[in-house]
């Protein structure tokens, strides 16, 4: 398992080196499976709000701004998250024809080593991803909903019965970003 993020980590410079810099290959990243995140390419405004521990209800985040990118010409998308209250993180993002499956590295500040994620597109044309390590305390999801004229909404949601059912804890809605 070392080694997959080790080699997770090659591809991410290796795709980066060859787009080049500042050099996006977006439309690269829009056609084919990969068009799967590849419609989330571009600079996002997030407002974010989180359910507070005993399910009392909702309070909002600070908010964050999120780019997407297309790299190595249509090798990975990969993001860069920017929580407007400090921090940073990023994600790769590799589809896997071999097993129809998105194979996923998370790397964050706040966050020792990387987590690994895989995820597929639903039938209503939804991204569900599924953390595998490290093993959450409870099963744990993120769904990346189809976008819309105005942006796109996400949610983390956590089961308490072992995936029977599913309740939101995060949720994000993603407008372009605007200087």
């Amino acid at each position: 398992m070392k080694y997959w993020g080790l080699a997770l980590a090659v591809v991410a410079l290796s795709a980066g080196a060859l787009a080049g810099p500042g050099h996006h290959q977006d439309n690269a990243c829009k056609s084919g499976p990969v068009a799967q995140f590849g419609r989330y390419v571009g600079d996002w405004k997030i407002e974010d709000e989180q359910l507070a521990q005993d399910g009392s209800g909702w309070s909002a985040g600070s908010g964050a701004r999120w780019t997407f990118e297309c790299i190595g010409n249509g090798v990975a998308v990969q993001d860069h998250w920017r929580p407007n209250n400090g921090g940073y993180g990023t994600n790769l993002r590799t589809y896997n024809a071999n097993t129809d499956r998105w194979e996923i590295v998370w790397a964050a500040k706040t966050q020792q080593g990387l987590m690994h994620i895989t995820a597929r597109q639903n039938d209503e044309g939804n991204i569900v991803m599924d953390v595998v390590s490290p093993k959450p305390p409870q099963p744990r999801r993120i769904i990346f909903f189809k976008p819309d004229a105005d942006g796109w909404d996400w949610a983390m949601q956590w089961s308490q019965d072992d995936g029977e059912t599913w309740f939101d804890v995060y949720r994000i809605r993603a407008t372009p970003f605007k200087d």
